[in-house]
């Protein structure tokens, strides 16, 4: 098979050619603007490819429910330009090809489960950490969705106490976002991520926001596993400390094989950054076995 992914990001799209065992042959990155100026750009470099089918991994919200009239848009995006835009059915027309269409994070939970280090498990949380903070749910086999899809990168976090920051998120202030997301790390301490690198306090910190919404996810999701990755996830010594955090705030009550051996349960993403495009060649093969 030969088949388009587009992880559709809120500053770049990027677009790849693969197959259907995840091999990506070729991808460009094109800067996201508006719809009348990226998706003509996109539809051409698919249209040369010659492609069977596409998947999108999109920014949301989006309409993910195949019997909604709206099924296919992005809808209540903080980006303005591209607030009730019909992206699947802009590739439909112009492709002529099955387009499958989900999340930006459940597509890097797809890409775990079909071809990375989450093979074979049955219940999987993908967390991505970084600009913003999102949550792709693989259950029971299945991607979720439910009467929308999860948004679990704003499920409320208790401030601890020797936190005076207010909150970025301009919806919840004190959601994992809020608190743990680049920009709000950027505007507590005063300089980006990258350059606070050996400030123990800022990780400490960090960790301990992660390990609160991590629990809240072992205790209603129960997953088999939990993969970190977006760019915050690149601070590596976050890892451990989120494990002894997770530990401490459980303290107990879940004890399970996976638990025990907690360095093989919540761990870093496995597919080199790719896991987006790779969950995306998934869709694009689902959607054509499906056509």
């Amino acid at each position: 098979m030969r088949l388009g992914a587009l992880e559709a990001g809120g500053t770049k799209m990027v677009c790849a050619v693969g197959d259907e065992t995840g091999k990506i042959f070729e991808q460009i990155s094109i800067p996201t603007r508006t719809p009348e100026e990226t998706v003509p750009e996109m539809i051409a470099y698919f249209k040369k490819a010659e492609i069977e089918a596409l998947g999108i991994g999109c920014f949301g919200p989006i309409d993910p429910d195949k019997s909604s009239a709206t099924y296919g848009y992005i809808t209540s995006t903080p980006k303005l330009a591209w607030r009730n835009y019909n992206i699947v059915g802009a590739f439909e027309k112009a492709l002529g090809c099955p387009v499958g269409f989900d999340t930006d994070v459940n597509g890097s939970a797809l890409g775990e489960v079909t071809f990375g280090q989450a093979k074979g498990k049955k219940s999987v949380i993908y967390i991505t950490i970084g600009t913003g903070v999102g949550a792709g749910i693989f259950a029971e086999g299945n991607l979720i969705h439910g009467m929308l899809h999860p948004e679990a990168g704003h499920v409320l976090i208790q401030k601890r106490a020797d936190d005076a920051y207010e909150g970025k998120c301009p919806y919840h202030k004190t959601c994992l976002e809020g608190l743990a997301a680049g920009p709000a790390i950027e505007e507590r301490w005063g300089k980006k991520a990258i350059e606070l690198k050996d400030r123990e306090e800022v990780w400490d910190l960090e960790a301990y926001y992660i390990a609160q919404a991590l629990v809240g996810y072992i205790l209603t999701v129960s997953p088999e596993m939990i993969i970190l990755g977006g760019g915050v996830m690149h601070q590596e010594q976050l890892f451990p400390k989120i494990r002894s955090y997770v530990k401490e705030l459980l303290n107990g009550y879940i004890q399970t094989e996976e638990l025990a051996h907690i360095e093989s349960y919540i761990v870093p993403a496995s597919l080199q950054d790719n896991q987006g495009i790779m969950g995306c060649l998934e869709l694009g093969r689902r959607a054509l076995k499906n056509n």
